[in-house]
C-alpha cells in the first residue's frame, strides 16, 4: 500500500497518495468521471493556458493588495514551472466531465498550491500555509477561468495548425512550381474539359490553404476576447474592481496574446458562439483539406487502370492478398481527420445550443473537441506534407499523350472554326482517337501556322485578346 495523506472537503474526507500533487476535489473527479481515459494533461496548450491564468491573477490580486506578496510569489513560481511543461501528469481529471470545468480548475487548483507548498519548504496538503482555493483560487470562479484558459490555448493550438498549414501550402506551391510547364486535361463532373497544367491544378490547393489561414486567423480575434474576473455568473462578485482589467493585462502581458476583456462579462460568461464560429472554419478546413485529398486519390489512380497522371510516394505495401498493390494512406488517413472535425463540429454545436441562462455547463466538451480538431488538422498536414506531396511525381508521357488526343481541344477552336465545326471535330476524335490537330487541318478549317499558334500551352491556359 502507497502512503497517503487525509484531505477533506464538503463530502467528508479521503485518502490521497501521499505523493500527489492533485487533491481531494481532482480524486472526486477520477471516480466520478472515467470516461475517456485521456487525462487533461494530455493537452499540454491547456495546462499551460490554466497556469498562465492563475499566475495573472495572483499578480493582479497582489497589486491590489488582496494577497500577500510571498504568497503571490511561489504561486507564480509555480505556475510558471507548470507552463514552462512541469507536473502536466499530475492534471489527472478526464477531459469529458460535468460541473462546467470545476473539476479541470480545481485540479490546476491543487496542483499549484501543492507545488508552492513544496517551494515554502510545507508538505503536501497542508494548505493553512497555501490553500487552492482560498490563495490559488482568489478572485476567481471555474465560470471564468475555463473559458478564459481555454480560449488561450485555442490561441497557442490556432498559431501552430497555421504554422502547419502554411508549410504544406509551400510544398504544394513548389509543386505546382515544379508542373508548371506539363500539359493536362482539365475535368468537369470527372468529364474531359479542358487543357490546362498540372501546376495549375496544384496551385489551386495552396490558394485554399492559403485562404483557410487567413480565416484562422480572423477567428482568433474573437477567440482572444475573454471573460476573466467575472467569476459566477459575469456580474464580478468577490472582486475589486480594478481586477478584470488587471489581470488580463497580466495575462496578456504573460501569454503575449492581445487578449482584450469581454465588454459584457455577464453576456460572455453565458455565450460559446466564439468556439462555434472557430469550430465552423476549423470544418471549414477539413472539407477542403479532404476535397485536395480526394483529387490526389483520383489523380493517381490505377496504376493502369485509373488515371494514373501522378504518382504519389509509396508509403506501405496495400494488400496483404494482392502482390505489388500500393494504396494512398496518406490521403486517406487525412480524410478520415477530415471526417472526425466535422464530427466534433456538431458536437460543439449542440454544447453550444445547450447552455442554459448565466451558464454554459458543456463547454469541457467544447474544449474536448476544439483541441481533437486543431491537434488532429495540424498532425494531418504535417503527415500529408512529409509523406505525399513533396515525394509526387507526374507521368508526363501519359498526360502529354491525352492532351493531343483530348476532344476537349476543340474547345480552344470555338472563335476561329466555330461551335458547330467544333463540334464536328470532338466528335470525329473521340470516335477515332485521332488527334484534334490533325483533324482540324485535314478537314480544312484552319491554317497550320494558325493552328500552332492558338495551339500553343501558354494559350491554351489562360485568357487571351481575340480581337
Amino acid at each position: 500500500m502507497s502512503e497517503t495523506r487525509n484531505e477533506h472537503d464538503l463530502l467528508g474526507d479521503a485518502a490521497v497518495p501521499a505523493n500527489a500533487y492533485w487533491g481531494i476535489h481532482s480524486l472526486r473527479a477520477i471516480e466520478n468521471f472515467p470516461i475517456t481515459g485521456k487525462p487533461i494533461g494530455s493537452y499540454a496548450s491547456l495546462v499551460k493556458a490554466l497556469a498562465q491564468v492563475k499566475e495573472a491573477a495572483a499578480l493582479a490580486n497582489r497589486d491590489l493588495k488582496q494577497l500577500d506578496p510571498a504568497m503571490a510569489e511561489v504561486i507564480v513560481k509555480a505556475c510558471r514551472e507548470i507552463a514552462g511543461g512541469k507536473l502536466h501528469q499530475e492534471f489527472v481529471v478526464d477531459v469529458i466531465q460535468g460541473g462546467a470545468g470545476t473539476s479541470t480548475n480545481m485540479n490546476a487548483n491543487e496542483v499549484i498550491a501543492n507545488r508552492a507548498l513544496e517551494l515554502l519548504g510545507k508538505k503536501k496538503g497542508e494548505y493553512q500555509f497555501c490553500h487552492p482555493i482560498n490563495h490559488v483560487n482568489m478572485s476567481q470562479s471555474t465560470n471564468d477561468v475555463y473559458p478564459t484558459a481555454l480560449r488561450v490555448a485555442a490561441c497557442f493550438s490556432i498559431t501552430e495548425l497555421i504554422r502547419a498549414m502554411a508549410q504544406l501550402r509551400a510544398a504544394f506551391e513548389a509543386k505546382a512550381d515544379e508542373f508548371k510547364s506539363i500539359l493536362k486535361v482539365g475535368r468537369t463532373q470527372l468529364q474531359d474539359a479542358v487543357p490546362m497544367t498540372l501546376g495549375q491544378e496544384f496551385s489551386t490547393y495552396a490558394v485554399m490553404l492559403h485562404e483557410d489561414e487567413q480565416r484562422l486567423s480572423e477567428a482568433l480575434s474573437l477567440i482572444r476576447e475573454i471573460n476573466l474576473g467575472a467569476t459566477a455568473i459575469g456580474t464580478g462578485i468577490n472582486t475589486d474592481i480594478r481586477y478584470s482589467k488587471l489581470a488580463t493585462e497580466y495575462l496578456s502581458s504573460i501569454s503575449g496574446l492581445a487578449l482584450v476583456p469581454a465588454p459584457n462579462l455577464i453576456e460572455a460568461t453565458q455565450d460559446t458562439g466564439a468556439f462555434v464560429q472557430l469550430s465552423g472554419v476549423l470544418k471549414r478546413v477539413a472539407t477542403k483539406l479532404s476535397k485536395t485529398c480526394n483529387d490526389l486519390r483520383l489523380l493517381s489512380s490505377g496504376p493502369q487502370a485509373g488515371l494514373g497522371e501522378i504518382n504519389l510516394p509509396p508509403r506501405a505495401a496495400g494488400s496483404s492478398i494482392m502482390p505489388g498493390k500500393v494504396n494512398p494512406i496518406i490521403p486517406e488517413v487525412v480524410n478520415q481527420v477530415a471526417f472526425e472535425v466535422i464530427g466534433n463540429d456538431i458536437t460543439i454545436t449542440m454544447a453550444s445550443e445547450a447552455g442554459q441562462l448565466q451558464l454554459n455547463a458543456f463547454e469541457p466538451i467544447i474544449g474536448h473537441s476544439l483541441f481533437k480538431s486543431i491537434e488532429h488538422l495540424i498532425a494531418a498536414c504535417d503527415t500529408l506534407r512529409k509523406h505525399c506531396v513533396v515525394g509526387i511525381t507526374a507521368n508526363e508521357k501519359l498526360l502529354a499523350e491525352r492532351v493531343r488526343t483530348s476532344a476537349g481541344l476543340a474547345t480552344a477552336l470555338n472563335p476561329f472554326i466555330g461551335y458547330e465545326n467544333a463540334t464536328k471535330v470532338a466528335l470525329e476524335a473521340l470516335r477515332t482517337g485521332r488527334g484534334v490537330a490533325e483533324l482540324v487541318l485535314e478537314m480544312g478549317l484552319m491554317k497550320k501556322e494558325e493552328l500552332e499558334a492558338i495551339l500553343r500551352p501558354e494559350v491554351l491556359t489562360a485568357p487571351r485578346r481575340l480581337s
